[in-house]
């Protein structure tokens, strides 16, 4: 078996060591994570080994990057490999279908929307992009987004 490179190994075994603190419930969903330099003292390694290990945790799924905020764990339903953005696209698409958005109102705006996903604003953007691309709203100026009527309601 080929050995990881001692550098890898390092920020692995951290990865691991978090993973199964996530996994055994002593870092719960919502539950922030530690910051880089508190994983750095804790294992006795680089600021930057210690971001590695973090952004391994995120890119497996298992934690999102809050802006302000820091690393905190997703839920269970959360940790799939589809994109934040794509997630709250569905969220926001379901709730248009469902009626809660009717044609021609207005789309809450980009800093309500991130407060009420606790996402950052560039991936509301994203999802709002999602919107755009199907034809579900349209961008007035002066008054935001608005839902677009639906083909067949046209």
């Amino acid at each position: 078996m080929a050995r990881p490179k001692s550098s890898d190994a390092v920020y692995l075994k951290i990865a691991a060591v978090l993973r199964d603190r996530i996994h055994e419930g002593r870092l719960k969903p919502g539950d922030k994570l530690p910051s880089e330099a508190e994983v750095s003292a804790e294992f006795g390694v680089a600021r930057g080994t210690a971001r590695e290990a973090l952004k391994k945790l995120e890119t497996d799924g298992l934690v999102d990057t809050l802006p302000a905020v820091g690393r905190i764990v997703r839920s269970t339903e959360q940790a799939d490999k589809t994109p934040r953005y794509r997630r709250i696209a569905a969220e926001l698409i379901a709730a248009i279908e469902a009626g809660d958005y009717p044609p021609g109102s207005q789309l809450p705006g980009e800093a309500q929307l991130a407060e009420q996903f606790h996402a950052s604003r560039n991936t509301i953007r994203s999802a709002l992009g999602e919107l755009d691309g199907r034809g579900l709203v349209e961008v007035v100026h002066g008054r935001g987004r608005i839902i677009l009527a639906r083909t067949e309601d046209r």
